[in-house]
């Protein structure tokens, strides 16, 4: 499989081109290119997380980097007690809040360790009455999330799983929930694995909902109120790893003794995130593109655009004699579609072939195998293109 080396690629971003040249490839409209046998050809990342950014916001972070705004300081290098990152941490919030519409009586908080840190972070701050919490079991996320808190003495009840089902299908709430036992209601709202998402939110009046939007957070709209806590990596949609967005009720949010100070959600409500050295570049990163979002028509627009994505490689996906997709059409994901072949070989010499082709990062999760091509926001029609193009060749040559 043909990996490119530093010599081979050449990184032309924003008005001084010479920064970065080298003799063999380059960076040209919306992704990086590289060059194989004098040919170029486009790179497209299908990981599922860290993920592809927008162009316009890797340019905005090269210029940023020897200098930002004029203080002779690189992004890398400033202080977080400093006025340049007061403005940064605040526009940040302001433009999350605007295309979410957060309404006042939420907070957000920035911490550090991804969605597994909020596996414990949720249980310790908001599972302090009755030391129980309630699940949807949708998959390996939502497992994960019940064992950290079952690590926590936290008693953990699943109310309904589609194991069995493999969990190509999602879990519902039963008709009668036991309010009065469980601090709150965990879900996962994207299924990154699998392929799921929960389009419509699951209601119980009485319980609190914690939701895990890590995979989809930004991607689609959804309205805020109808959660108590949203928590997300910012791996996917919102930047490069190393920053996760908390949204919380702040009616629920209280002091609890003996918490660790990095998952304490009281502290770092009081401290405006600045409890301690927050990810100031991840956050920076996060900032731009948030604005980037803004432009692109806000939450609004991006959906539109990733169901116009989604729905061209399922529509080649269930119309094909080679791949297919196993999720129940209604449960299906825009940002993480999981497809195979049904034999782990020919699978495996799709990934190798289609990384040839510039197209990366298909191989599916361990814990399933197969195929998984992610679409977050940053994903140009292009590169979705590309995907199905490949896919329907490589079918038609066997």
């Amino acid at each position: 499989m043909f990996q490119p080396t530093a010599s081979q690629v050449i990184f032309h971003r924003g008005a001084d081109k010479s920064v970065f040249n080298s003799p063999r490839g380059h960076y040209r409209g919306d992704f990086l290119f590289y060059l194989i046998g004098g040919l170029t050809m486009p790179i497209y990342n299908f990981s599922a997380g860290p993920a592809v950014m927008p162009k316009p916001v890797i340019e905005q972070i090269q210029r940023d980097l020897p200098n930002l705004n004029g203080s002779g300081m690189s992004i890398l290098e400033i202080s977080h007690r400093s006025s340049l990152f007061d403005t940064i941490l605040a526009e940040a919030k302001q433009d999350l809040r605007d295309l979410m519409r957060i309404p006042d009586d939420y907070e957000i908080l920035f911490f550090q360790g991804g969605g597994t840190g909020q596996f414990a972070a949720a249980p310790l701050n908001l599972a302090t009455l009755h030391h129980a919490i309630a699940l949807l079991d949708s998959g390996h996320w939502a497992n994960r999330a019940g064992a950290e808190a079952a690590k926590l003495g936290v008693a953990v009840t699943t109310l309904a799983s589609t194991q069995a089902d493999h969990y190509t299908r999602l879990p519902h709430l039963p008709t009668t929930i036991p309010t009065e036992s469980y601090d709150y209601l965990h879900l996962t709202v994207n299924n990154t694995i699998e392929g799921t998402t929960y389009h419509t939110i699951p209601q119980s009046s009485d319980l609190p909902l914690v939701a895990d939007m890590s995979s989809n957070f930004l991607a689609q709209p959804y309205n805020v109120t109808d959660f108590d806590v949203i928590f997300a990596g910012a791996q996917k949609n919102l930047g490069p790893a190393g920053v996760t967005v908390v949204i919380i009720k702040k009616a629920i949010v209280k002091p609890v003794d003996h918490l660790p100070s990095m998952l304490d959600y009281h502290l770092f409500m009081t401290k405006n995130s600045l409890y301690n050295t927050p990810p100031v570049f991840a956050i920076y990163a996060a900032g731009l593109v948030l604005k980037w979002l803004k432009a692109q028509g806000g939450v609004a627009g991006i959906y539109q655009r990733n169901q116009e994505e989604a729905a061209k490689l399922y529509d080649f996906l269930d119309h094909s004699k080679l791949f297919y997709n196993p999720v129940h059409h209604a449960d299906r994901s825009l940002t993480n579609i999981p497809f195979m072949t049904g034999d782990a070989q020919l699978d495996a010499e799709v990934v190798e072939t289609a990384a040839q082709e510039g197209l990366m990062n298909l191989k599916g999760h361990r814990s399933v195998g197969g195929l998984r091509a992610s679409f977050y926001n940053a994903m140009p029609m292009t590169g979705v293109d590309a995907l199905v193009n490949f896919l329907h060749h490589f079918e038609q040559q066997r």
